[in-house]
C-alpha cells in the first residue's frame, strides 16, 4: 500500500537476474515499510498532541469540546421534558380544583334556597333580615349576582340613549339658547320634532298643545316649556291597552311585518320570559318561505325549552298555524305564538293571504285571546307610520313591536305611530339581550328621555 502511495519500488531498467531481483525487493520492501510504519507513527502523535492543545486553549477560552456539548444537551433536554410535564400536572391539577370548587358553590347555593321558593324570593327575605341592621354595605353584598340584571328602566335609558342625543339635547341646546318663551321658540322646536321622525301631524298636535300651556300658566322661562313638553309626551302616549296581557289561557299572539324588522326574534324572547313565567309555551313556524326562518326560530325555541311546530321549506303557512293550534288544545298550552312570513306591506296578494292565517285561527281556536303584533323597525322613521297604516287595514291590529330603538336617534317615531294610528305600542327592544324586550311604559319611557 505505502508502495502505492509513496511510488517506491520502481522497476529498474537495468537488466538483472531474477533471483537476485526478487530478493532485492524483499529486503527493499521490508525496510522502506518499517520506515513508512514509524513516519505514519509519527503523524499520528503529532495530529494527537495538536487535538490536546487546541483541547486545552478551548477550554482556557471557556468554550466546549463536542462530547462535552452532546452530554450538556441531553442534559437540558431532559430538564426540559421534566419541566414541561410539570408545568401540565399544575395546569390540570388547577382546573381540577376549579370544577370542584365550582360545584362546591353550586350545592351551597342550591342548600341556601328553601323548596318552593325561587333564588330571588330568597334574596329579598336575606336583605329583610338586614334591613333590622340598616347595613347597606351586606345588603348589596347579599343582591349581588356574576350575572346580576340591571333594572328595567337603566336598560331603557341605556337604549334610548341615541334618541335622546337626537331630540332632547337639541331641546335643551335650543331653550338654553332663549331668555324669553316666544314663536322663533316654538318654531325651532317644530323643526327638531319633524326632524326626530315625530311626523308633521304629531308634531303640529303637540306644539298646539303647548302653545296653550304656556298661555294658560304664563310661562316666560323657557327652561318650564321642557317640563310641559314632556308632560304633553306623556300624555300622547299613554293607552289603557297598552300592557301584553297573556294571564288569559289559552292565549294566542299572531306576529306580522315586514321582512327583515325583528319578527322571529321578538318571538324568541317572548317565548323565553313566558317560559321563566313558568307558562306552557309553544311556537308555531308560519314563515316557511324566508331562507333560515325554521331553524333560526328552532334555535331559540331550543334556548328558552320550549316546543316548536315545524313543517318543511316551502310549506302552506296555513297548514303550519292549523297543526299549531291543534297541537296547542292537545297539550293545553297556555301561549301559542305564531311567526308568519314577512310581506310588503304594498303587495296585496301576500297581504290577502294573511286574512287566511287569521280565517283559520278564527274557526279553529276562538276559545283562546288573540293578540296580533305589528312587528316594525324604529329605523325606518316614518315608513314605520305607512306600515302601520296599511296592516291595520288587512289585520286587526292589537299592538305594536318597535324594535331597535337603541340603534336610532329619531326615536320620535313612536309617538308617531301611536298618534296617527291609534294602535298601543305594546312592547319595544332597545338591545340584542332578551331583558332588552320590554313592556311599553309611557311614563318610564318620558322619564329616560326627559329625564325624572
Amino acid at each position: 500500500m505505502f508502495k502505492k502511495l509513496f511510488k517506491f519500488g520502481k522497476k529498474k531498467e537495468e537488466n538483472i537476474d531474477s533471483n537476485e531481483l526478487n530478493e532485492n525487493r524483499v529486503i527493499e520492501s521490508s525496510q522502506e515499510d518499517v520506515v513508512e510504519n514509524e513516519e505514519v507513527k509519527t503523524i499520528m502523535d503529532e495530529n494527537q498532541e495538536i487535538n490536546e492543545e487546541i483541547e486545552e486553549n478551548n477550554k482556557e477560552d471557556g468554550t466546549i469540546s463536542n462530547d462535552e456539548q452532546v452530554e450538556i444537551e441531553e442534559v437540558v433536554s431532559e430538564k426540559e421534558i421534566e419541566e414541561a410535564i410539570q408545568n401540565v400536572v399544575e395546569e390540570v391539577t388547577k382546573e381540577i380544583e376549579e370544577i370542584i370548587e365550582d360545584e362546591n358553590k353550586e350545592e351551597e347555593k342550591s342548600e341556601t334556597l328553601e323548596d318552593g321558593k325561587d333564588e330571588d324570593v330568597v334574596k329579598e327575605e336575606l336583605v329583610e333580615d338586614v334591613d333590622n341592621n340598616e347595613d347597606e354595605a351586606i345588603k348589596e353584598e347579599l343582591l349581588e349576582d356574576p350575572q346580576k340584571k340591571i333594572s328595567l328602566f337603566d336598560r331603557l335609558k341605556q337604549g334610548l340613549t341615541k334618541a335622546k342625543q337626537g331630540i332632547t339635547d337639541k331641546i335643551d341646546d335650543v331653550l338654553k339658547s332663549y331668555t324669553k318663551v316666544d314663536e322663533d321658540l316654538l318654531e325651532e322646536l317644530e323643526e327638531i320634532l319633524i326632524t326626530a321622525d315625530v311626523g308633521v301631524n304629531t308634531t303640529m298636535e303637540i306644539i298646539d298643545k303647548l302653545r296653550s300651556k304656556i298661555k294658560e300658566k304664563g310661562i316666560t322661562d323657557p327652561m318650564d316649556v321642557r317640563v310641559e313638553l314632556k308632560v304633553i309626551v306623556e300624555e300622547i302616549l299613554t293607552n289603557e291597552n297598552a300592557k301584553l296581557d297573556v294571564s288569559y289561557s289559552p292565549t294566542i299572539i299572531l306576529m306580522v311585518g315586514v321582512n327583515g324588522v325583528g319578527k322571529t326574534t321578538t318571538i324568541g324572547k317572548l317565548a323565553n320570559r313566558y317560559k321563566k313565567e313558568g307558562k306552557k309555551v309553544l311556537i308555531a313556524a308560519g314563515d316557511t318561505f324566508r331562507a333560515a326562518a325554521i331553524e333560526q326560530l328552532e334555535v331559540w325555541a331550543n334556548r328558552s325549552n320550549v316546543d316548536i311546530i315545524k313543517h318543511q321549506e316551502g310549506a302552506d303557512p296555513g297548514a303550519v298555524i292549523f297543526d299549531a293550534v291543534k297541537a296547542a288544545k292537545a297539550r293545553k298550552v297556555d301561549v301559542l305564538i305564531c311567526d308568519t312570513a314577512g310581506r310588503l306591506h304594498n303587495k296585496a296578494n301576500l297581504m290577502n293571504e294573511l286574512g287566511k292565517v287569521f280565517k283559520i285561527v278564527d274557526r279553529e281556536f276562538s276559545e283562546a285571546k288573540r293578540e296580533v303584533l305589528l312587528v316594525v323597525d324604529a329605523t325606518t322613521g316614518q315608513n314605520a307610520v305607512s306600515q302601520a297604516k296599511t296592516f291595520k287595514q288587512v289585520a286587526d291590529i292589537t299592538g305594536l313591536v318597535l324594535t331597535k330603538l337603541d340603534g336610532t336617534a329619531k326615536g320620535g317615531v313612536v309617538l308617531a305611530v301611536k298618534s296617527e294610528v291609534d294602535v298601543p305600542v305594546k312592547l319595544i327592544g332597545v338591545g340584542e339581550s332578551v331583558e332588552d324586550l320590554q313592556d311599553f311604559d309611557a311614563k318610564a319611557f318620558s322619564d329616560a328621555l326627559f329625564g325624572k
